[in-house]
């Protein structure tokens, strides 16, 4: 009897084990709702389109788009954070996600213990341009004006707390200079401003920049990434100048926490495929979107080091959102 009993033990054992690797072979059975925490033409959009459509056509199972945004997208991932943790409900999401504890007083859920990150999607670079009025040409040249001219120098962004604004905070703190930030409702608005004159600088992403930089309406110079871009190979980096500079968004897919590690597995080994087809490479080059795959562990590093970055950079700029 004592072998039956010690049968009946190891069966317990192995029984679960066999059930999270059948649900690794047999996910997905069902369509998946991909909730995307901003509004539809967004580049949290973009993004999340492409790849799914992908991944539905690699896995036979539908991925369901629902956009759900709304600030700052907080309201689809508070959706994500109280879904059943089975795969079915997913979250693309930008960096805005480790940014938000730090401009919100509280939030219906924590930003890194609620969710798993499964992998990075696509990186977002900033460009610091300035309107053809400004007389400067190089990063180096801007902060001499700068400091020549405390106070002077304005500055639009899509907002308070936004990438824009808090990308400009950084490049201010690290260079001591002081200059007026001027937030807009959205970043078309804010483009419109730099190029009508309303204000003289601005660091946005490139894609919401390049038919500014195409007409020449602003003048480029250095990017947000700590290497020169495909895109732009003549613009240098702002990191050339300012040593240590970076400031870069991205975008990623996360899970609710509790989500078998077999799913998670699953969904990063099939993105990393995706992101490697020749098609989606070009989808996201043409949309100024750099395809950027990471393990769990990688991103889960990331978000922790990202999360510590935004929780300086907020408090440098005083950026707050009631």
């Amino acid at each position: 009897m004592k072998w039956l009993s010690h049968f009946a033990m190891s069966a317990l054992v192995v029984l679960p084990l066999l059930s999270v690797g059948a649900l690794a072979q047999t996910y997905p059975s069902k369509p998946v709702r991909v909730i995307i925490v901003f509004p539809p033409g967004g580049s949290n959009d973009v993004v999340g389109r492409i790849v799914f459509q992908k991944m539905s056509e690699s896995l036979g199972e539908q991925f369901l788009i629902d956009n759900r945004g709304g600030a700052a997208g907080t309201i689809g991932a508070d959706v994500v954070a109280k879904s059943a943790p089975d795969g079915y409900t997913i979250m693309v999401q930008s960096a805005t996600h480790v940014a938000n504890p730090h401009l919100y007083k509280k939030l219906p859920y924590d930003t890194l213990k609620d969710f798993i990150g499964v992998t990075t999607l696509a990186r977002q670079v900033g460009m610091l341009v300035v309107h053809p009025s400004l007389p400067v040409k190089s990063v180096r040249e801007f902060i001499a004006l700068a400091k020549a001219r405390p106070g002077e120098v304005i500055y639009g962004s899509a907002g308070n707390g936004s990438f824009v604004h808090l990308t400009m905070a950084l490049f201010a703190s690290m260079t001591g200079t002081r200059m007026i930030h001027v937030p807009y409702k959205g970043g078309g608005p804010s483009g419109i401003a730099i190029v009508a004159g309303e204000t003289q600088a601005m660091i946005a992403t490139i894609g919401s920049l390049f038919p500014h930089i195409k007409a020449n309406r602003v003048r480029p110079l250095g990017v947000t990434s700590d290497t020169r871009t495909e895109q732009f190979p003549d613009v240098p980096a702002i990191a050339e100048t300012v040593p240590g500079y970076e400031f870069t968004a991205w975008v990623g897919l996360f899970v609710p926490a509790g989500t078998p590690k077999a799913i998670v597995d699953t969904l990063n080994a099939e993105i990393k495929k995706v992101l490697a087809q020749p098609d989606v490479v070009q989808k996201l080059t043409l949309q100024t979107l750099d395809p950027m795959y990471m393990t769990p562990e990688q991103f889960a590093q990331r978000l922790r080091s990202d999360y510590d970055k935004y929780a300086k950079v907020v408090k440098i700029s005083g950026a707050r959102i009631d």
